[in-house]
C-alpha cells in the first residue's frame, strides 16, 4: 500500500480536526440543552438519527472552514514579533510543517 502524499495527509488532518470540533460542539449543545435541543432529541423517536445528521452536516461545515484556513495559511509570510503570542501559536498550529517543503512552512520550535 502506498503512502499518501504529504499535502493530502495535511488536508485530511485538518478535515478530521473540523469533524472533531463539530462533534464536540453538538455534544455541548445537547449536554447544555441549548434551546431545549437535548430534551427535544431525547424525546424524539429518531433523536439519535437527528443527532448524527446534525453532527455530519456541522462537521462538513467545520471541516471546510478548517481546511480553507489551513490552505490560506500555506503561503503566509512570517508574523512580525509584535503581533502577540496567541496569533503566533495559532499560525504555527495551522501552518504546514516545514517537512512538506512548501514556501511559507513553519519550523517547529526546538
Amino acid at each position: 500500500m502506498q503512502k499518501l502524499p504529504k499535502l493530502v495527509r495535511f488536508l485530511i488532518t485538518h478535515a478530521v480536526t473540523g469533524f472533531v470540533l463539530a462533534f464536540v460542539a453538538v455534544q455541548c449543545l445537547i449536554l447544555w440543552d441549548v434551546d431545549q435541543l437535548g430534551k427535544l432529541l431525547s424525546g424524539a423517536e429518531n433523536g439519535g438519527l437527528a443527532q448524527v445528521i446534525l453532527t455530519f452536516f456541522l462537521g462538513l461545515t467545520f471541516a471546510s472552514v478548517q481546511m480553507g484556513a489551513a490552505v490560506m495559511l500555506l503561503a503566509e509570510r512570517p508574523v512580525p514579533p509584535n503581533r502577540g503570542r496567541f496569533i503566533e501559536r495559532m499560525r504555527r498550529w495551522m501552518a504546514p510543517p516545514s517537512s512538506l517543503g512548501l514556501k511559507g512552512a513553519v519550523n517547529p520550535k526546538p
